[in-house]
């Protein structure tokens, strides 16, 4: 069969768009590894409207409440690897089947940045991760590194500031550039060391993380840790849509309706190069997508059959 639309990913924009497309009854297949994307790695979320304060996961818990309503297809882990378009038809090639539609919403959006250093792979989950919500449980009672400086780091050092005994930021410029509310929520924290203007040379262990060798200005120590949570921003999952034109950081290219430069393929969300990275804003890019699929579908019907 050919859908009217195949949405790829299950984040916030992707959600988003599925339950914007259902609601206009558009015959909708959602793609996705996972549910909740990004927003179900995010400990707390105080700037999402209608809530004061809810925790990732409990905001993603919401989203896909609200998207089993619907009638949409859902295909749970499974990879998109390829989309193409073919004629007037997208073919969406996945680890497990391909899949024809009519339109296509790119919603995959970003995957962790590696350190690529010594010891990152053969360490990665145990001891080593690139999610403080997902395993910062594991490390009760120990003493963890996050390697970052940015929002995402701050995020994961507030978390594990209640978790682990001691948590050291490793930062590779000068000061950390979160936001000032985050950084007034570290400042005086007496579980927290921050070493500015390092970074990580190695991470080493036995079977498990217990160490990480960093340089400071110029000099190299060594921390004992048993976790290790990389911090270091993202990279866009574009890979699988190889024609459509992206910018320098690979994020694709769209205009103000969420269209790429593949006729009938929309983007939205972090996978873009719309400029601010928020989960609010990847919601709203997602129903931008998906009613300009469905107004894309109204007018181009008739060549479609």
């Amino acid at each position: 069969m050919t859908y009217d639309l195949v949405v790829i990913g299950a984040g916030p924009a992707g959600i988003t768009a599925a339950i914007y497309a259902a609601r206009k009854r558009l015959n909708t297949l959602v793609i996705t590894k996972d549910i909740g994307g990004q927003a179900a790695w995010s400990g707390d979320i105080e700037n999402y409207i209608g809530y004061q304060f809810i925790t990732g996961p409990d905001l993603v818990e919401k989203f896909e409440e609200h998207l089993r309503k619907y009638d949409i297809v859902l295909k749970e882990n499974e990879a998109v690897q390829t989309v193409e378009k073919q004629g007037n038809k997208i073919k969406v090639k996945t680890d497990k089947a391909e899949y024809d539609s009519r339109t296509v919403i790119i919603a995959c959006g970003k995957r962790s940045r590696e350190l690529n250093v010594p010891g990152e792979k053969e360490f990665k989950n145990k001891g080593l991760t690139y999610c403080a919500t997902c395993d910062g449980p594991l490390f009760s009672g120990k003493d963890v590194a996050v390697i970052g400086g940015g929002n995402s780091a701050l995020d994961a050092a507030l978390q594990l500031a209640n978790i682990a005994r001691k948590v050291y930021i490793i930062n590779n410029t000068v000061q950390l550039v979160g936001d000032e509310i985050m950084l007034e929520k570290l400042t005086g924290n007496t579980r927290v060391a921050v070493f500015n203007d390092a970074r990580v040379l190695e991470v080493f262990g036995d079977k498990f993380v217990s160490g990480l060798k960093i340089k400071q200005q110029g000099r190299e120590q060594e921390l004992t840790v048993q976790g290790v949570f990389v911090e270091i921003g993202l990279l866009p999952n574009s890979r699988i849509v190889p024609q459509a034109a992206k910018n320098v950081s690979a994020e694709i290219k769209v205009n103000f309706a969420n269209e790429t430069s593949i006729p009938a393929v929309f983007a939205a969300g972090d996978v873009t190069d719309v400029p601010e990275k928020q989960i609010i804003i990847a919601a709203g890019e997602g129903a931008k997508a998906a009613l300009s699929a469905f107004r894309y579908l109204a007018r181009n019907r008739f060549n479609q059959e």
